[in-house]
């Protein structure tokens, strides 16, 4: 399954399958179809295009700052 090791709603660097060599694009995990994994497809960022997790190749996640601590200057 392709996307076994993503969770729904991340966000990730990822490379079209049959697109122009060596480009990336950033995806996000959409539920919109259904929550459960089976009815999940990427949505482009920047766009409304829906596509199935399999016509991408996953780069890496890219992490939400709100998932890591944020130190301020005085510390």
């Amino acid at each position: 399954m392709v996307f076994a090791d993503l969770e729904a709603g991340a966000v990730y660097w990822a490379r079209r399958k049959n697109g122009p060599r060596g480009e990336v694009v950033i995806v996000q995990v959409s539920t919109v179809f259904g929550e459960q994994p089976e009815y999940w497809t990427l949505l482009t960022v920047g766009s409304e295009d829906h596509k199935m997790p399999d016509e991408f190749e996953i780069v890496c996640e890219i992490a939400s700052p709100l998932r890591r601590p944020i130190r301020q200057a005085a510390e």
